[in-house]
């Protein structure tokens, strides 16, 4: 047996009347279905102008130095992009056979399609030729044949254990939807065996699974009313009135929600209550970020204080995410004073804020954390983009000669990008500048756009998922503190995001002297202060081996520590937690798969490991500071602070 892995609604009354509602939905549907803005494949379309100089990037004109025989990346790039090109039209899609049963057969003739014939270079190509040619026509054929099998009721393809979309008892007992499904699910497997059978180097090859995803996950017959046997089953039940919330709530996020599907109830989840709700005040402020100190919950804290860096790209809060599931609650509660940037949400009227202008920001920061403490070191915490700022910002203090920095921690943070991501993948040279250009123009990197990028990398769980849920079931997102936060974005002004891309796509971290912030040029070798660093395990977005990479880089000694789970659930992982676990390994072999070969799983959360790693790092026990602030940084106002309910600007 073969398994495939897989890649606001009001309620009405049963006995009302819904057909002018019904017909006043269908109408909106209709004429913005028209523009492509919903349907089936709605969600593609807000993402258009993001994935279009992706994949234009990756059709640039050839140099002289490329010019001659295509890459069997480029030849799958060729396919993929056709495909892909067919779904972004809705209504040729299904008549070119680019969604559907024959899905995989039109992938494999693109394929075969795109293999040029180009008689100033035929002569040198005459064995690859065959060889393409004779992979095209013989995935056409096992497509064929798989799908022969699938309509005789002989097929063994079955959807894996964990795959929820297929979980619903007609695909099994119907044969009809078991066909459906096993159809779908071999042509899955038709383009993944393709992949595999390319001669693509590592980043290539991500990129295409990427593309490739989009594509199936897109086909899934459960996106769609007619192949969702639970949906059609609550359509039945309720009269037609999921299939009229479904189109209300299509509508609403067509207009509200860039076509993006609602993935959340934010309702619940209230600044200083709900979310952000440790107690402290905001204590100094500048044009880019507020300083919040966190009061004390011991009656004795340690001397040198704790100060945190969030990534710009989302609000500082999944840090303090809810009571008892916040590492600055933990740090707090374990005597550390803690200190916390709350980055402020940029506009177009600040594109030009750079690197340097954040850094010397943060520098500010710690200048007012280290007078507020009476001490004249901290340790630094930083977190993904944040955690990259600050090692720029430590390394500038290094080459001034600076040594205030006591230990610094980096949470899934990736400083080398040599180590092959489907993110990094996708900050390659032409497409970095294709962003970059994009940015250019609004002043800024929307929140908007960010959020869609970082949806369609887990299409199925981000997208497809809420998709079927809040269109074809017509049901509400549920209200969940971690999603919440992650669709409560944040802007990248201009300068910023193009600092960021360039050291993506160059990888100038790693080298010396290729990076200069504030007049000096760094070098990451000279940040000589012990250094705890965590990776994820299942991370998309920093795999923890990226993440490993920074033990060579950094200068002095360094803790490695691998979490459970993924990029926030990492974050999110608080004492106790029966889901949680570390793996830890006293030795750092030049590969992370020796480190882990050699680590040992410990239950529990890496929280409460890295307390104790601090404790070294952070001076004697003083008495609790009797207010916050001081003279000269006299609290300002409350935590959670101004920046961080401010209404994201638009371009």
């Amino acid at each position: 047996m073969t398994t495939v892995n897989p890649r606001p609604t009001r309620p009405a009354s049963r006995t009302e009347d819904h057909t002018s509602e019904l017909l006043e939905a269908l109408t909106a549907m209709e004429q913005m279905g028209s523009m492509g803005a919903i349907g089936p494949l709605g969600p593609i379309n807000p993402m258009d102008s993001i994935f279009q100089e992706f994949l234009e990037s990756t059709d640039s004109q050839p140099t002289e130095e490329s010019v001659g025989e295509p890459t069997p990346g480029q030849l799958a790039y060729d396919a993929l992009i056709e495909t892909l090109d067919g779904i972004n039209e809705p209504k040729s899609a299904s008549r070119n056979g680019t969604v559907g049963p024959a899905g995989a057969v039109a992938f494999a003739r693109n394929l075969g399609r795109n293999i040029p014939l180009n008689k100033n270079t035929a002569p040198d190509m005459t064995k690859n030729l065959v060889n393409w040619t004779a992979l095209a026509a013989g995935r056409a054929m096992k497509a064929t044949a798989g799908q022969i099998r699938v309509a005789a009721g002989v097929s063994d393809v079955e959807p894996h254990p964990k795959d929820r979309r297929f979980q619903d008892e007609a695909f099994t007992a119907n044969p009809i939807y078991r066909r459906v499904a096993q159809s779908y699910l071999d042509l899955h497997r038709q383009i993944d065996e393709t992949i595999d059978e390319l001669e693509l180097d590592e980043s290539t090859r991500l990129r295409v699974d990427f593309l490739a995803g989009l594509v199936t996950e897109t086909m899934a017959p459960t996106n769609h009313l007619l192949g969702n046997p639970r949906a059609l089953r609550k359509a039945a039940e309720t009269k037609g009135v999921s299939l009229a919330n479904g189109l209300r709530n299509a509508v609403d996020d067509a207009v509200n929600n860039g076509g993006m599907p609602l993935m959340v109830d934010s309702e619940p989840f209230i600044p200083g209550e709900t979310k952000a709700a440790t107690p402290g005040a905001v204590v100094f402020r500048n044009e880019i970020l507020e300083l919040i100190q966190y009061e004390p919950t011991t009656d004795q804290v340690r001397e040198v204080p704790v100060l945190i860096s969030p990534p710009q790209i989302n609000k500082f809060y999944v840090l303090d995410l809810a009571p008892g599931r916040s590492l600055v609650e933990h740090a707090v509660s374990h005597g550390y004073q803690t200190l916390m940037v709350s980055w402020r949400n940029p506009g177009p009227a600040q594109a030009d804020w750079d690197l340097n202008d954040y850094v010397r920001a943060l520098l500010e920061a710690t200048d007012a954390t280290m007078e507020i403490t009476g001490v004249d070191k901290l340790n630094m915490l930083g977190v993904c983009a944040g955690g990259m700022t600050n090692a720029v910002a430590q390394a500038h203090l290094a080459a001034i000669g600076d040594q205030r920095v006591n230990s610094a921690s980096f949470l899934v943070s990736v400083l080398d990008w040599d180590e092959p991501s489907t993110l990094g993948s996708l900050l390659s040279g032409p497409t970095a500048e294709a962003l970059k250009r994009r940015s250019e123009t609004s002043g800024m990197l929307s929140g908007e756009d960010l959020g869609k990028v970082f949806a369609f990398m887990r299409p199925n769980d981000l997208v497809w998922n809420y998709w079927a849920n809040n269109y074809l079931m017509g049901e509400k997102p549920a209200a969940y503190d971690v999603l919440a936060w992650n669709c409560d974005s944040t802007n990248l002004p201009a300068g910023l995001h193009h600092d960021f891309m360039d050291m993506a796509a160059g990888n100038t971290l790693t080298k010396s002297g290729a990076v200069e912030v504030l007049g000096t040029e760094l070098d990451l070798k000279q940040v000589t202060c012990p250094s705890y660093v965590v990776g994820a395990v299942t991370d998309h977005i920093t795999p923890w081996k990226g993440c490993y990479r920074s033990v060579d880089l950094l200068g002095g000694d360094t803790e490695f520590v691998l979490s459970s789970q993924g990029h926030i659930q990492a974050l999110v992982n608080p004492s106790g937690n029966p889901k949680g676990s570390y793996h830890l390994n006293p030795a750092t072999p030049e590969s992370a798969d020796e480190w882990l070969d050699g680590a040992t799983k410990h239950p529990g959360s890496w929280w409460d490991h890295w307390v104790e790693w601090l404790t070294p790092h952070s001076g004697e026990f003083v008495d609790r500071p009797v207010s916050l602030g001081n003279d000269s940084f006299p609290p300002i106002m409350a935590a959670p602070g101004q920046y961080l309910v401010e209404e994201r600007p638009t371009a």
